[in-house]
């Protein structure tokens, strides 16, 4: 099972972009997706971004893990 947790863009470099995983930063490559842009959401999984999510279902789903996590304290 595969649980996804988006990530937003702080950088594009060509075909790649750092993402930021909840202060977390990686290089994901882009090429599965179209048009990314600074401040974007991606569904990220082994290193390729697969999805482009829209600002507020991001934040929902963002919210929901912090929920989640603070219930598991």
């Amino acid at each position: 099972m595969c649980l996804a947790v988006p990530a937003k863009v702080v950088e594009i470099k060509g075909e790649k972009a750092v993402a930021d995983f909840g202060g977390i930063r990686r290089e994901v490559l882009l090429s599965l997706v179209g048009k990314v842009k600074i401040g974007d959401y991606l569904i990220v999984h082994t290193g390729y971004a697969i999805q482009v999510m829209n600002r507020k279902e991001a934040k929902e789903t963002l919210k929901l893990w912090k929920e989640i996590l603070q219930e598991q304290k």
